[in-house]
């Protein structure tokens, strides 16, 4: 496809958008009725712990080994809302390709505060390794990812040992991390509902993934947009280079004029040709496992 159809075609979908929104479809709603109901099969809500939102949707591919790798994925939503079931397209994408992908809901504010949903991501995390063959997955090429507040939570539980701790995990027993658009190194907090969130001031350091990196956190991909108007693009350089400063392995891959939700939304088959944020997600799965996954 030449640089002006893949032009046409993006002001096309992403204009379309809005008008469809306005008559009852959400953006995501359009996406996941677009997604192939092929090459998976779903098993819904989950229990991973107690109440509501500790509930997770499992994504199987059709052809399972045994050595299956796992990713855990987390949404994103200000840390305030959102829903495994608007990522459908996510899940699917992954397994279609090889993956057995798990969207865990968690809690968000005002039921809990930081570090309320960290504590459940790393339940999530910690149920994904125990389960994981019994689903055929290997729990030894076990990978966590996320979007937004979802990659802020993802990094959290890679690099801050203390939440995998609590489970008889470690950090070492992931294979890897995967960010897109998150926020790792977001201080000063302005907005008035996340210095709710994050709480007391002299604490938000004790909230920053960058302030974590160690030389035994998982090697990591982070994705990030150069147009992201939400999260600062910053982000991900910063988190590279302390990350590489003590001698973890991080790549990132910054794509030119793409936002905050047009990098999730390029997972989507609808409008994959918008960045190649999952063929470059799929590489960096097969590198890390050795497995001829899909792209």
């Amino acid at each position: 496809m030449g640089a002006s159809l893949r032009r046409l075609g993006r002001r096309h979908i992403l204009s379309s958008l809005p008008l469809l929104a306005t008559v009852g479809c959400s953006p995501a709603g359009i996406v996941n009725a677009l997604v192939p109901n092929r090459g998976y099969t779903l098993m819904k809500d989950v229990v991973y712990g107690e109440g509501p939102r500790r509930k997770l949707d499992i994504y199987l591919p059709e052809k399972i080994s045994g050595d299956t790798p796992v990713v855990v994925f987390f949404y994103g939503g200000e840390w305030q809302y959102g829903s495994k079931d608007i990522y459908l397209f996510v899940g699917q994408a992954l397994a279609a390709r090889g993956v057995i992908a798990i969207i865990p809901d968690y809690r968000v504010y005002p039921e809990v505060k930081f570090p309320g949903f960290l504590e459940d991501a790393a339940a999530a995390v910690a149920w994904a390794k125990a389960e994981a063959p019994r689903y055929g997955g290997n729990p030894d090429k076990l990978f966590i990812m996320g979007h937004s507040a979802g990659a802020h939570i993802a990094a959290m539980v890679a690099i801050d040992p203390q939440w995998l701790d609590a489970h008889g995990m470690k950090i070492n027993d992931l294979k890897g991390l995967i960010g897109l658009a998150g926020p790792y190194d977001f201080l000063p907090i302005t907005d008035p509902t996340l210095k709710i969130i994050f709480g007391d001031p002299s604490e938000w350091p004790k909230t920053q993934p960058i302030n974590f990196v160690s030389a035994h956190e998982p090697p990591a991909l982070l994705l990030t947009g150069t147009a992201d108007k939400t999260v600062d693009p910053g982000n991900s350089p910063r988190l590279a280079k302390a990350a590489r400063a003590v001698g973890a392995k991080v790549e990132v891959k910054e794509y030119d004029n793409i936002g905050h939700i047009e990098i999730i939304g390029s997972i989507s088959w609808p409008i994959r040709f918008l960045a190649p944020a999952l063929s470059d997600t799929m590489k960096f799965l097969a590198e890390q496992t050795g497995l001829p996954l899909g792209s």
